[in-house]
């Protein structure tokens, strides 16, 4: 009898940004690393078959979803994303940018059809904005300040494959918050994958973690009392329980 197919987990943090002439562009995220190898570690113990990937480029990026296109998938296929970004786009290390319907449009059911009927997870830290909720953290996931505007972030949402919840760090306009520890949102993340809560559906983990993020988390030093709001869309159509191992 032949074994199932293990589930896979792509996880990519980005923690030190240049341009291609070699000028630091953005600052260097300081404990995501540490904090990408501890989920990695976590979903391995959760029978994933998982790929770590630190400081990819905007085209490694891209590429690295490609490369799922052409595996053989499990249950589920989960990624987390950790770097700087705006609303819509994550920054490659070469500080260029990759548009989140990018990423959707390479694994949808056209493009990758053996991840059409395969539930796909993503959980994305970084800014979506220039926006506080009553403050900010000493360093954020963000890319250059823009002209002030309203986030438009509807397309994104309409662009995601079928199967697929995608969870943010903030909500649309705000910063994710980072510091040396971590960030709010993957520590909760964190927390729950090592409680029992990670039985629960996903609809109800994704929950409990923005209920983590917003009632016992917020910023410190600087800019003390900060907090932050995660938010997710899904199109999935039926209960999954993808961290039940």
């Amino acid at each position: 009898m032949s074994q199932p197919r293990q589930s896979r987990a792509l996880v990519i943090v980005n923690t030190n940004f240049c341009s291609s002439d070699g000028d630091v562009v953005f600052p260097t995220r300081g404990g995501a690393k540490r904090e990408a190898e501890k989920l990695s570690n976590m979903l391995s113990r959760l029978n994933y078959k998982v790929k770590l990937m630190h400081n990819k480029t905007a085209k490694e990026i891209e590429d690295l979803y490609q490369q799922e296109c052409c595996c053989e998938h499990g249950e589920y296929f989960v990624s987390i994303i950790s770097s700087h970004g705006k609303e819509g786009i994550i920054f490659g290390c070469d500080s260029e940018p990759v548009m989140l319907t990018r990423i959707f449009q390479i694994l949808s059911s056209e493009k990758c059809p053996v991840l059409t009927k395969i539930p796909k997870i993503f959980f994305i830290q970084a800014c979506r904005g220039e926006e506080f909720d009553q403050g900010v953290v000493v360093e954020c996931d963000s890319g250059e300040p823009e002209p002030e505007r309203e986030p438009d972030c509807f397309s994104d949402y309409l662009s995601i494959p079928p199967q697929t919840a995608v969870m943010f760090a903030c909500s649309p306009g705000y910063v994710a918050f980072l510091n040396i520890s971590g960030s709010m949102f993957l520590q909760a993340l964190l927390k729950v994958l090592e409680g029992e809560e990670r039985h629960l559906a996903l609809n109800r983990l994704m929950t409990r973690i923005n209920w983590e993020v917003a009632f016992c988390c917020q910023a410190r030093g600087t800019y003390e009392g900060c907090k932050e709001m995660p938010c997710f869309v899904t199109n999935l159509l039926q209960e999954v329980f993808p961290f039940s191992a």
